[in-house]
């Protein structure tokens, strides 16, 4: 008999459809597209399969195949490539195969299988990994010994990192990390420099399931209060439970540390590894990146990013840019930061280009290495904001271009900060000499918020500059073309990214015809699902209609897109609308202001009913003749680059311009240090300011030591309320005589008690009016005292299907037994399907039905997937599902702690879903409405 793995390959191919199908339907088609099932992944880790599911998937099966499989096939398959043998045999019994997850660990047959799977892929190119773990695995199975990276170290030297190393240490965090306790969905937050060891602890975190959350390290010491508030927002906001920070910084973390509540512990590079750890299962769904926005208009938000979004936009550049697998790549964009993060070092990872990498302080040292870099390894591909090209511009001198040969250099990106038209040329004028084809610079756009690239120009065409009339354009935002010497001048940054749209929309939100502003806004498969833990901002964020805005403004010409400006900063100065950019460009080029050190918006004059135009620029000057010819000199640029002349010029001593961890300016922060009358006090000494963060966070420490102790003396509290009420509560549910009162007796004991330790509760009911059996609730799971809370609320009496263990609890466990309750079995697949015809006894016979789709819950606020089985019951017996929402109760009593602390507790009961038919969709359907209706009012992720 031929063996399983020949025998069945063209069955195996149709099993991994079938249940890709299933997979996709389960997931909602959430993930926007086809779902890449892999014949070693888990069905129920990896997948999502569990009993209810398996048996939907055997019907297909046999239906499919024409054959009889028996349960032990089904009970005892982990993989579908157990599946496809099975049928290959027509045995009854699966052959063994294991369930290895795609690591770089596989057996040889599944990396055998994975190599068929991607023949027709081009090198270098994991077109079907679900995640950035999985895209780094396919290189390790195929080239562990392939250089990925050129690591310049501070001493100069390089040193080759390959992918193996990077997967063999990334396992050794993922361990680490598992041994603290760290598991799924929990942040980890990283500050750490441009050095070998970000690499394996980033990857290593989302191994471990985590997510990593990248902080920038402190730069400077006059500013290291300011620099202490930020990173102290960050980490309340992410609720992050471990900091892992380079031990120079580690005094800085341990002040962060007493003013974030979560944080666990910080700990240093070398102390985080453990035992290698095979890497948590993941999908395009799960969570691979939380980043801070640079919070140029305020504090930074946290873009959630999942797995998903990161490929997406991988992809969707590599695609429109041409990126291979023989291109290099070359970088010394700061690791935090989403262009050097995501468009450089992931980037270059998914399509195995080697990446020659440095730290941003090794460029602004000597602009020229990064010019260096490119010709020595011959690099093709770069990217850099603006200001990098203005360096090398004007801080570059002829001798030290001597040999310079950049004839490789195919694409230099410049964004992540507003394109100067002049920039361009003058780059591609003074480098042309050397080799560099003028058709390289490509202006780009993105943001954080679609992960990192949004539009692009087409590579190999010359950048486009467009002149438009300046008082049409400020005065009515009409973008007319002109040859006019005084012309506004803006960089087209090409076209969305296929599958990505972007539109140019009024106040209404409809679309401007071409050559008008409006607000930019786009959405597609990178896009952020929100901010983290920022409701409001995401709603300001996301529309109704699934528009995210870009808060730019622009216009598009020809199907270009052209940025114009941030729509928060837009200045209006007597019926004109006066971009930034331009004003502090000008200012920026007067003899005695330093470069990019100069902040332009407007303050709102109320008697005038328009508002003053501010220039904040930077200087050493200090003799006061000399200041106010510099201050005449910089009004004379404005003026005449832009016809209006500024009301207020400011010169500030360095470092009063107000930046984010990018370098970009902090306009409004900056307009409200000027209007505090900070920018000419200056900045307080560097000791001083450690010395206030001391105190700061001495501070924290005793409110955090205060909290506790109430913590503590409430915990006590509620356990002598619970001990002292359980006792006769407990006596009277043990011999009353009428079972069917036993749930309402401890529901009556649960208001009780909640109610005495200050825990209302506010029961919503639906607007439908009462509801009576047959019916199944379904409630999200976040707490010990959902079931107990549910038998206080319940308007009617309840069969509740619960988990075994729940039936040994003292108070809830004997209501359970005395109920006659159902109980849940979640080891044994058999047990598992056959409580799914358990389940409907209580609906056949005119009962209502109490299930936690979820089953359990976990230490992070999250929902978890929902089990179909009681949507199934519903459906067989034609009734409706009542999805109920809970919030609250895990702030009562969270997962993992003894500790209690009051709070308000808010049951959200919807309107009844009736099924509409019998088939599998419906299951789906049901399931689908009433977890869209928890998620909407239970308060979690």
């Amino acid at each position: 008999m031929p063996s399983p793995t020949h025998a069945g390959a063209s069955v195996e191919e149709r099993v991994l459809d079938l249940v890709a199908e299933l997979v996709g339907e389960l997931r909602g088609g959430v993930d926007g597209g086809a779902v890449d099932v892999k014949r070693g992944d888990s069905l129920e880790r990896d997948l999502g399969i569990s009993s209810l599911e398996r048996v939907e998937l055997l019907i297909r099966l046999e239906r499919t195949f024409g054959v009889r499989l028996g349960d032990d096939a089904m009970m005892e398959a982990e993989t579908p490539a157990d599946l496809a043998a099975a049928i290959a045999l027509g045995s009854t019994a699966p052959a063994t195969t294991g369930s290895a997850s795609g690591g770089a660990n596989r057996s040889a047959s599944e990396a055998a299988g994975a190599t068929m799977a991607a023949a027709s892929l081009p090198a270098g190119a994991p077109a079907h990994a679900r995640s950035v773990v999985e895209a780094l695995a396919w290189h390790v199975e195929r080239t562990p010994d392939r250089v990925h990276i050129h690591l310049r170290e501070d001493d100069g030297n390089e040193v080759p990192l390959t992918y193996g190393w990077l997967w063999d240490e990334a396992q050794a965090v993922a361990g680490g990390l598992t041994a603290r306790g760290l598991g799924r969905g929990d942040r980890v937050a990283l500050m750490l420099r441009t050095e070998r060891a970000f690499f394996p602890t980033f990857i290593g975190t989302l191994m471990a399931g985590c997510v990593p959350v990248p902080l920038y390290p402190p730069f400077r010491a006059d500013r290291i209060e300011e620099y202490a508030s930020r990173q102290v927002t960050i980490l309340r906001n992410a609720g992050a439970r471990l900091l892992v920070a380079f031990p120079e910084v580690q005094r800085v973390a341990g002040l962060l540390r007493q003013q974030a509540p979560s944080l666990e512990a910080v700990v240093g590079t070398d102390g985080i590894a453990g035992e290698a750890r095979r890497p948590a299962p993941m999908t395009p769904d799960d969570p691979a990146l939380l980043q801070y926005t640079s919070g140029s208009t305020g504090d930074p938000k946290g873009v959630l990013l999942t797995n998903g979004n990161l490929l997406a936009n991988i992809r969707g550049i590599i695609a429109r840019l041409g990126f291979q697998a023989d291109d290099v790549g070359v970088s010394w964009l700061p690791l935090y930061h989403d262009m050097g993060l995501i468009g450089a070092w992931l980037g270059t990872l998914y399509t195995g280009a080697p990446l020659v990498l440095m730290s941003p302080l090794a460029f602004l040292a000597r602009p020229v290495r990064w010019l260096q870099a490119l010709s020595t390894h011959r690099g093709t591909v770069s990217p850099a904001p603006n200001f990098a090209y203005d360096l090398c511009v004007s801080r570059i001198s002829d001798d030290e271009l001597k040999g310079l040969d950049l004839r490789s250099v195919r694409t230099l990106l410049n964004g992540s900060e507003a394109v100067s038209p002049d920039t361009l040329r003058r780059f591609t004028e003074r480098f042309a000499p050397y080799g560099l084809d003028p058709t390289a610079l490509l202006p780009v756009y993105g943001l954080a918020e679609c992960s990192v690239g949004l539009a692009t120009p087409t590579v190999g065409t010359p950048f486009r500059i467009d002149q438009i009339d300046r008082e049409r354009y400020q005065s009515s935002g009409e973008a007319a073309a002109t040859d006019d010497a005084h012309a506004l001048e803006f960089v087209s940054c090409g076209r969305a990214l296929a599958g990505h749209d972007l539109a140019v929309v009024d106040e209404a939100n409809d679309p401007v015809p071409e050559r008008r502003r409006g607000r930019i806004r786009f959405r597609g498969p990178s896009a952020t699902q929100g901010y983290f833990r920022n409701p409001e901002a995401t709603s300001a964020l996301i529309g109704s209609d699934g528009w995210l805005e870009t808060g730019d403004l622009g216009y598009i010409a020809d199907g270009d897109l052209f940025i114009t400006g941030r729509a928060k900063d837009l200045i209006i100065k007597a019926g004109r609308n006066l971009a930034p950019p331009e004003a502090e460009e000008l200012a920026s080029a007067v003899d005695g202001i330093r470069t990019g050190c100069v902040a332009a918006f407007g303050v709102r004059d109320e008697a005038r009913g328009t508002e003053q135009f501010v220039i904040v620029a930077e200087t050493r000057v200090t003799n006061a003749q000399a200041r106010t010819a510099l201050r005449r000199a910089v009004n004379r640029a404005i003026t005449g680059g832009m016809g209006v002349a500024p009301d207020r010029i400011v010169l500030a001593p360095p470092g009063s311009v107000l930046k984010t961890s990018s370098g970009k300016i902090r306009r409004s922060a900056t307009r409200d240090a000027w209007l505090s009358g900070q920018i000419d006090r200056g900045r307080a000494h560097p000791v001083t300011q450690w010395i206030r963060l001391g105190a700061a966070a001495a501070g924290a420490m005793a409110t955090r030591q205060a909290a506790r102790a109430w913590h503590l003396l409430y915990t006590g509290y509620a356990y002598t309320l619970v001990f002292t009420t359980a006792i006769p509560a407990w006596g009277l549910l043990r011999f009353w005589p009428r079972v069917g009162q036993s749930d309402r007796l401890v529901g009556r004991w649960t208001r009780l008690v909640l109610a005495l330790g200050r825990c209302p509760i506010d029961v919503v009911m639906p607007e439908s009016g009462p509801i009576g059996p047959p019916v199944v609730f379904v409630a999200n799971h976040a707490s010990f005292l959902d079931p107990p809370l549910m038998m206080a609320v319940l308007p009617v009496g309840v069969r509740f299907a619960a988990k075994a263990k729940l039936a040994r609890y003292p108070m809830v466990g004997l209501a359970i037994r005395k109920g006659g309750h159902i109980h849940l079995h979640k080891t044994d697949q058999a047990q598992r399907i056959e409580e799914v015809a358990a389940i409907r006894g209580p609906l056949d016979a005119g009962e209502a039905l109490f299930v936690f789709p979820e089953g359990t819950f976990d230490r992070a606020p999250r929902l978890l997937p929902f089990r179909l089985g009681a949507f199934r019951a519903a459906v067989d017996a034609g009734c409706p599902i009542v999805p109920v929402a809970i919030r609250g109760t895990r702030y009562i009593w969270p997962a993992d702690t003894l500790l209690l602390r009051p709070g308000r507790v808010t049951v959200t009961f919807g309107e009844p879903i009736h099924p509409r038919g019998t088939d599998w969709s419906e299951i789906v359907r049901l399931r689908n409405e009433a977890r869209a209706f928890i998620s909407t009012h239970c308060g979690e992720p």
